[in-house]
């Protein structure tokens, strides 16, 4: 298959998805009717959006090495066809409509279902359905495209293309700069965990975890070998001053700086100097969790950990789970210079190299544009989500619930006052059959704030609703029995 650039009418940088040899092409026909079959298959599988321009004549006669003529004469076909639109100034762009004959050769509908998780559960995502269109084009593309590179093991970090695509993602989106021989494919945060403390550290070592802090992770690190040392969270982040106390020779931290989970408060700036600091002095190392860093609703996020110690000392991990769907099981982190050889070893022991089928397809959706597009959309779908749960629970608790809005993230959380005891939680999300987590769970050493962390992301907002109403409804039935309990005794 031939792949042609775009040109510089078209705000994407990847290249312009044209199979020239696909099954959609008929043999020895007229080089005009070849490129006006490949334009029409490009166009209808959606590998290109309305409004998208083509490249001008003489630069896709010089990119596929037909005459101009041929060029001329399949843009005037799509044009004719009703594919494509000549617009003063813009050259030839993808027309704002298919044709009804053009539209009745795709395939059926896509419908993504809602996760059969009910709603509140974490975890959950949503994928616009032209994302899904594009993503299932770009799969039949690379499926067509087979190549040698799936019939023998491959490099243990995956892909170069990808890693490319995924490094130009992280300077545009986070400002970290590296070098995708920095890049390494995994298959989620946990993956990453196992493959990279096994390259650094030895059995019994300490690790440094938020408390409260990520339960999977920690139990992740603990059953891999390793002494998990809860650091108390505050507004500012991890503290950092308890951590020295606690262990000041543990040889990696591992933390969420900018949403914390589950409270969702940002690592301030000397907070994430302080661990940098400190991580540097001890000869430690720092695993940022960026899990969820692409969905920020209001103002920008702080610079990474690890954009501002250069990955010197930081290991950043990102995942797909979120930003498309969980079931790609790909992620990635971005390791110091240092540790490559070490990790790229240590991921070759332990599981070879990664799946490649699914590779090509995620770089292309990078590449095209799909990737960003589709952030776009979800995000604003995610933000209203966000501010229908957090209303309703704020009204429906009548005052037993305070629920902190976040700027950023795909869950929530929603906390009774103090004073109340964690077991007021557990009973109330018994009693409303309420999905999520008791915010209790989350919590290691410190003494837990009673409530709840609660998902709004991939869920209809009906549901939503609905689901916050009976767990509001039954936190306030409790609170206030344990009231009237109270006032007997």
């Amino acid at each position: 298959m031939q792949k042609i650039p775009t040109n510089s009418l078209s705000s994407a940088k990847a290249e312009l998805p044209l199979d020239l040899t696909g099954p959609h092409i008929t043999a020895g026909a007229s080089s005009a009717h070849r490129l006006y079959q490949a334009l029409c298959e490009m166009i209808v599988s959606g590998l290109v959006m309305p409004g998208e321009p083509l490249p001008p004549s003489r630069t896709l006669a010089g990119q596929t090495g037909f005459r101009r003529n041929a060029v001329v004469t399949a843009y005037e076909r799509l044009i004719a066809d009703g594919f494509a639109q000549a617009t003063v100034g813009s050259g030839t762009v993808v027309a704002a409509r298919i044709p009804a004959r053009a539209a009745a050769t795709k395939k059926p509908k896509v419908i993504v279902e809602t996760p059969k998780q009910g709603a509140l559960s974490l975890g959950c995502t949503h994928i616009d359905e032209r994302a899904v269109q594009r993503f299932r084009a770009f799969v039949g593309r690379r499926m067509r495209a087979f190549g040698g590179e799936h019939l023998h093991y491959g490099d243990p970090r995956g892909s170069r293309e990808l890693r490319v695509a995924i490094a130009d993602h992280l300077l545009s989106a986070r400002g970290l700069r590296c070098d995708p021989d920095q890049i390494m494919l995994t298959s989620g945060t946990l993956h990453t965990l196992r493959i990279v403390l096994g390259a650094l550290l030895k059995p019994s070592d300490q690790v440094w975890c938020e408390d409260p802090g990520y339960p999977t992770a920690r139990k992740a690190i603990t059953q891999c070998g390793y002494r998990t040392i809860p650091v108390p969270v505050d507004a500012q982040g991890l503290q950092v001053a308890k951590g020295r106390t606690a262990a000041p020779h543990a040889r990696a931290a591992y933390v969420t700086p900018s949403h914390q989970f589950p409270l969702g408060v940002q690592m301030s700036m000397p907070r994430r100097l302080e661990l940098l600091d400190w991580a540097k002095q001890a000869g430690a190392f720092v695993f940022e969790d960026d899990y969820d860093s692409e969905f920020r609703y209001d103002g920008a996020p702080l610079m990474s950990l690890a954009g501002i110690d250069h990955l010197q000392r930081v290991i950043y991990m990102g995942t797909f789970a979120k930003t498309l769907f969980p079931g790609l099981r790909i992620g990635y982190c971005a390791l110091p210079e240092r540790l490559i050889g070490d990790v790229t070893a240590a991921r070759a022991a332990l599981d070879r190299f990664p799946a490649t089928l699914m590779e090509g397809a995620v770089a292309d959706m990078l590449n095209s544009g799909a990737f960003a597009a589709n952030l776009k959309r979800v995000r604003k779908l995610y933000r209203e989500a966000r501010d229908a749960l957090a209303e309703t629970l704020e009204a429906a608790s009548d005052g037993a619930l305070s629920v902190p809005v976040p700027s950023q993230g795909l869950h929530l959380v929603a906390r009774f006052d103090p004073s109340v005891a964690s077991a007021v939680a557990a009973e109330a999300k018994q009693a409303a059959d309420a999905e999520g987590w008791l915010l209790a769970d989350t919590y290691a050493r410190v003494r837990p704030l009673p409530g709840f962390v609660l998902g709004f992301s991939g869920h209809a907002v009906p549901q939503l609703v609905a689901a916050a109403e009976r767990l509001a409804k039954e936190s306030r039935a409790r609170l206030r029995a344990k009231g009237r309990q109270a006032r007997r005794a």
